[in-house]
């Protein structure tokens, strides 16, 4: 399973998601989908804008969590 930490990367940089809605462009619903994790995707050119506007790396938003091979 992917978890999304974009609450976790907002609140670290005190952004609001009004504030990060504004600088993305990307729609207060739909950045609350991804928040919330209620999103099936994301498309890199999405989460490039995300990251931009966070100052971070996809690998600070996105997590796997899952069953760990050896």
């Amino acid at each position: 399973m992917i978890i999304v930490n974009l609450d976790v990367m907002m609140a670290k940089r005190k952004m609001s998601l009004n504030e990060l809605s504004e600088k993305t462009n990307i729609t207060i619903t739909n950045l609350s989908i991804l928040k919330n994790n209620k999103a099936k995707a994301i498309r890199f050119s999405t989460l490039e804008v995300i990251c931009k506007a966070l100052n971070c790396q996809p690998g600070d938003i996105l997590e796997y969590q899952g069953d760990h091979y050896e």
